[in-house]
């Protein structure tokens, strides 16, 4: 069964391939994903590595995490569930939350 890993601390300039390229020396990567900023795309410096087994995810964590890799240390552990998050309400009105602009209620 394919283990998802988490990889942190990464360089704007590491690119899926080099990663897919780092992990497959320790077995066969079934994706890498590394997570853009949804208005820029920019990327947000993690991602992540799915393994084909949990052998392979544990021989990689073991062998990188910490390495450098395009001048940064790494983290390499694996990935947790991904909880459910409160859905973000914006204070419209002008009670410390406000974000500027005009009050159309006045």
């Amino acid at each position: 069964m394919a283990k998802k890993l988490y990889v942190g601390n990464l360089s704007y300039s590491t690119t899926e391939d080099a990663l897919r390229e780092l992990f497959s020396q320790f077995g066969t990567v079934e994706t890498v994903t590394i997570i853009k900023d949804k208005f820029t795309n920019r990327p947000k410096g993690f991602g992540f590595v799915e393994m084909s087994s949990d052998e392979e995810a544990t021989a990689a964590i073991d062998g990188l995490n910490g390495k450098e890799v395009d001048g940064r240390p790494i983290t390499v552990n694996e990935a947790r569930p991904m909880e459910d998050r409160p859905r973000r309400t914006f204070d419209r009105g002008g009670s410390g939350g406000s974000r500027g602009g005009y009050r159309r209620d006045n």
